[in-house]
């Protein structure tokens, strides 16, 4: 039976996703209920708002039983194998970053599917990689990352227009999702590397 690439980038982007919640979780020392919680908003959130705002409904993660096992599988390895990567902060910014990547494929692709504009495009593959991040760091009770100075959503932005050019190129759809991922992994990567960040409003009292 022939693999499906797309398939394939969305059970890695939730498994990302997830082990990011759950890692993040873990360091805030929640129980195990709390590391399934962060792990399940983090790897649906984004996908759920997205499919809310196109309609299609029931959202994706409620007919897909595979995603689920995905989440619980990443969030319960996460919490019992926790003490592998004894500093979690290296882990948990690989896994956000490859989950930013793989989600933003992922919303850009269902947007097409249903017809929407390229621009659409971009802005529903940037909610769906970036939502379930803001989800959760509110329950963290923290600032989301999406509004803070660090680069963030333009990483996704920057890589939906990779995805919007490549596909321009009628280079094979391969290419296009793996070219849209690299551009939002690197950036990401170089941003935090070089402490890249957008402008942000510096009140003088």
């Amino acid at each position: 039976m022939p693999v499906n690439f797309s398939e394939i980038i969305d059970v890695l982007g939730t498994l990302a996703f997830a082990i990011s919640g759950a890692a993040m979780a873990v360091q805030k020392k929640l129980d195990i209920l709390g590391v399934l919680v962060l792990a399940f908003v983090t790897a649906i959130g984004g996908g759920t708002l997205r499919d809310v705002l196109i309609g299609d409904l029931p959202v994706a993660w409620m007919r897909n039983e595979t995603a689920i096992v995905v989440i619980i599988a990443g969030a319960l390895a996460t919490f019992f194998f926790d003490r592998l990567p004894r500093h979690l902060s290296k882990p948990l910014f690989l896994f956000d970053s490859l989950g930013l990547g793989l989600f933003t494929v992922v919303g850009i692709e269902k947007a097409l599917v249903h017809d929407f504009s390229a621009g659409i495009a971009v802005t529903l593959g940037t909610i769906t990689a970036c939502f379930g991040g803001v989800i959760r760091d509110v329950l963290l009770n923290q600032v989301p990352l999406i509004f803070r100075k660090e680069i963030y959503a333009t990483a996704c932005i920057a890589g939906g227009l990779v995805y919007t050019m490549l596909t321009a190129l009628s280079l094979p759809q391969k290419t296009v999702q793996l070219g849209c991922l690299c551009v939002v992994v690197l950036v990401r990567i170089l941003a935090v590397r070089y402490n890249l960040a957008l402008p942000s409003f510096l009140r003088k009292d």
